[in-house]
């Protein structure tokens, strides 16, 4: 759909007018222009001169003395939760538009899109029509500096075009469910591919696997080559094994072709050898794709079985281990429906993992060189590609020369959890150790019937974020926190009581600044008795990401503190935008409540 409507027109404003508007700037159109009454209607050959006619004209080019607007043109039973925003300042902070985008409703997902304007240009999904229907009513010419935002309808037809452009043409990640990563819209960071690049993981019987190969390759190497595919079996791993599993990296269309060519080898093998009547599809995915791919209260599946008409069970949590975090979802039916089974699940895998990357791109600004592979959240780094590049970028509290300082956080879990944490002769607590490269220490309880015990976890920011993201995993694993419940945890940091009060704000800003940007709860409790080393604590609350982002935004204030003042040159720079007023001791004395989310 490539109609624009163009608006904000003068009476006197005529067809030729317009043509003549279009031909000047060299943007083709089709067909004639439909006039009405101060709007018109025209079609362009496709959307990507529908969208370079909108950066041309709306907004910036006048028609007898207005300045006309032009947008997709969208009939009210095609609008959708989707809009396109124009015109944003490129060097606007990440935050500053998620607050804005936010007053209008709940933002499930904002990508930029690449243009050649000087501007910054934005898809925005919301959660329902509604907000997006606000959203256009309220930001549509807001003024932002001196730009007029620019906000319309994306009809699905264009939007599912502008995700399968290739990385030079197509979008960036922007912010996922959780809220904007860091940086500004325009700050050329990196693209991502246009589909979702994790890998189809199928598991097969060993017996199976020298036929998918073929003589010397040759069968493995035609399917290669039919689906424009990369295939690797994996042979070598758990030796004397019944199954073995297959990594696929292809695109979503790629996978699926060369799913289906296995399991035809499969079935054609299991025939001429007798050694199965069924031969069921079997797909790897990581134990943090599996819950949104049942969805609540099992709806996802059972809908895909029906649409499908497939037997679907996934293997239990029990089977899962700190090195194995994959389970196993068997498909059983015909070839036929298996297929479309396969398509359906690696949709929503790839989604949770699309949604999960944009999640972990605030973490990756904040903490420079992190490798989303190796903090085990994902599939394994050899089935995965690789972070992307500039992760180092400056403007991270941490610069990259020298030994990260180290950091001491304390994590409070229910007291019931202590035993799955420390693990039979204090082996999964051992493994958790040498994984993260942190000292993990659990505390005597305080009380014998104390509901809650701490967890000192000292180590470098990487160190920190691995080793709290598997003990939030642990205790959902363990069922601590139940299916549809989110766990959220409280860890508390100690601080110099002379840094309270720039933690806090002058009459709390800062606090709550922090509050609405990382979506977690953060409290400096009030008449705190500053501890021996003259130590404070401030409390953090919150799902994981939240904690986390809340964690990197403190120490980064701590180090603002911990930074030698020079002679006359005023402040420190405060990059993150926080509020730098407030005496030493202001917070001390009043206790500053989050707000609840």
């Amino acid at each position: 759909m490539h109609k624009l409507y163009i608006g904000n027109l003068g009476d006197s404003v005529t067809a030729e007018d317009l043509g003549k508007t279009f031909d000047d700037h060299k943007i083709p159109y089709s067909g004639q222009f439909l006039m009405k009454t101060g709007y018109a209607f025209v079609d362009c050959p496709d959307d990507q001169w529908a969208m370079k006619a909108i950066e041309t004209f709306s907004g910036k080019v006048e028609l007898h003395g207005k300045r006309i607007e032009v947008e997709h043109s969208v009939p009210k039973k095609q609008r959708t939760r989707k809009l396109q925003i124009r015109n944003i300042p490129p060097h606007l902070q990440w935050e500053v538009l998620d607050g804005l985008l936010a007053q209008c409703g709940t933002v499930e997902n904002c990508e930029q899109v690449n243009t050649d304007s000087e501007t910054a240009v934005v898809n925005v999904t919301y959660a329902s029509r509604e907000h997006a229907r606000q959203a256009i009513q309220k930001l549509n010419g807001y003024q932002f500096e001196n730009n007029a935002l620019r906000v319309s309808y994306i009809p699905d037809d264009i939007s599912e075009l502008e995700g399968q452009r290739g990385p030079d043409n197509g979008r960036r990640p922007g912010y996922g469910p959780r809220g904007p990563r860091g940086g500004s819209p325009s700050s050329g960071m990196p693209s991502k591919p246009p589909h979702a690049d994790i890998p189809l993981r199928l598991l097969v019987p060993t017996q199976y696997v020298g036929a998918i190969i073929g003589k010397e390759g040759a069968t493995i190497r035609n399917i290669t080559k039919q689906t424009q595919s990369k295939i690797d079996v994996h042979r070598k791993e758990n030796a004397g094994a019944a199954e073995k599993p297959i990594s696929i990296h292809s695109t979503p269309e790629g996978c699926s072709a060369a799913c289906r060519m296995i399991l035809d080898i499969m079935h054609q093998e299991a025939k001429d050898t007798k050694t199965a009547d069924e031969v069921p599809l079997k797909i790897l995915a990581h134990n943090n794709f599996v819950g949104r791919l049942i969805g609540k209260e099992g709806r996802n599946l059972k809908k895909v079985e029906q649409d499908t008409d497939t037997k679907i069970t996934i293997s239990p949590l029990q089977d899962l281990t700190l090195y194995n975090p994959e389970r196993t979802i068997t498909v059983k039916g015909s070839i036929e429906a298996c297929c479309l089974a396969e398509v359906e699940i690696m949709k929503k895998v790839r989604e949770a993992y699309e949604n999960d990357i944009a999640a972990m791109n605030q973490q990756t600004h904040l903490i420079p060189g992190l490798n989303l592979g190796a903090l085990g959240l994902f599939p394994s780094s050899s089935n995965m590609p690789p972070p992307p590049p500039g992760n180092a970028v400056s403007g991270a509290p941490y610069g990259c020369f020298g030994a990260p300082e180290q950091e001491t956080v304390h994590v409070y879990i229910p007291a019931q959890a202590v035993g799955a944490i420390i693990g039979k002769k204090g082996q999964h607590i051992k493994q958790l150790s040498r994984f993260a490269g942190a000292s993990i220490k659990i505390a005597p309880a305080e009380t014998p019937d104390s509901k809650m015990r701490m967890v000192i976890v000292t180590g470098p920011p990487e160190a920190q974020f691995k080793a709290q993201g598997r003990i939030y995993g642990k205790l959902k694993e363990e069922n601590f926190f139940g299916p549809k419940e989110e766990v959220k945890l409280e860890t508390h940091i100690k601080m110099a009581a002379a840094a309270a009060g720039r933690v806090i704000g002058k009459g709390g800003k800062t606090v709550n600044e922090l509050q609405n940007l990382t979506a977690a709860e953060v409290v400096v409790p009030r008449e705190q008795t500053p501890d021996e080393n003259d130590q404070v604590i401030v409390k953090i609350n919150g799902h994981f990401y939240a904690s986390q982002l809340a964690q990197r935004k403190i120490r980064d204030i701590l180090t603002q503190v911990k930074q030698p003042q020079k002679g006359g040159m005023g402040p420190s720079p405060n990059p993150q935008g926080f509020t730098e007023m407030g005496s030493p001791t202001q917070g001390l004395t009043q206790e500053h409540q989050p707000r609840r989310k």
